[in-house]
């Protein structure tokens, strides 16, 4: 179940595509295959019943996350995160 785009019209009349954030109109796509552990399927399901996104939206986006955190950790910087709003920070670490 994919988000439908939406189509929007400009003053003279051209049409325009917009999509649901993250996602671009005119890139050319790849289709993969992977592998999920019980755990890892787990997440997946949780992350679509909690954002209302598809499968492959979810992915993608854990993928662009865990890539910017990685980019972050690889270039000395540290990566902290908040659970709730009145808990303390703490660091974020992969293993």
């Amino acid at each position: 179940m994919t988000r439908n785009a939406s189509i929007d019209r400009t003053q003279d009349g051209a049409q325009l595509q917009k999509r649901s954030a993250g996602q671009r109109t005119n890139a050319p796509l790849e289709r993969v295959t992977v592998n999920l552990t019980a755990r890892s399927s787990q997440a997946l399901d949780h992350a679509i019943e909690v954002t209302g996104d598809s499968k492959t939206d979810a992915i993608n986006r854990a993928i662009q996350v865990y890539a910017f955190i990685e980019e972050i950790l690889s270039n000395g910087g540290v990566a902290y995160v908040r659970p709730s709003s009145d808990a303390e920070l703490e660091r974020l670490r992969f293993i």
